[in-house]
């Protein structure tokens, strides 16, 4: 709980799935909403041209602009990880995206969307 007129930008939550990990999420704020929506729309929109079609190429096409919108939603929402190393190196947001476990990074996806107010419906697409 916040102390009554502090505000805090950032939260830290610790990983289920990687113990010791820490993931810093930027916390929603309407400046954030407003630029997270601008980021996301067209790529959305694009997403759900592809899902109503009934080709292999548009199934294709679909998922790849739905797993963009993932990472766009990680890069956006995680500020910092702690306590991981990948390759012998302090993991960096973009190397979680790039070369981290994937079961982190879908940690860090459900992390993001929760903080951003998304149902479990809305989460898991």
């Amino acid at each position: 709980m916040q102390a009554t007129g502090q505000w805090s930008s950032s939260k830290v939550v610790a990983s289920a799935t990687w113990p010791g990990v820490e993931l810093v999420l930027a916390r929603m704020s309407f400046g954030r909403r407003l630029e997270l929506m601008k980021r996301v729309r067209d790529l959305a929109g694009k997403a759900e041209f592809f899902e109503a079609g009934t080709g292999e190429k548009s199934r294709i096409e679909a998922g790849v602009l739905s797993a963009e919108i993932d990472r766009l939603y990680v890069a956006w929402g995680v500020a910092e990880v702690r306590g991981l190393e990948l390759d012998g190196q302090p993991a960096t947001v973009a190397m979680l995206i790039d070369s981290g476990p994937e079961e982190l990074f879908r940690e860090a996806l459900g992390a993001v969307k929760a903080e951003c107010g998304l149902g479990e419906q809305e989460r898991k697409n």
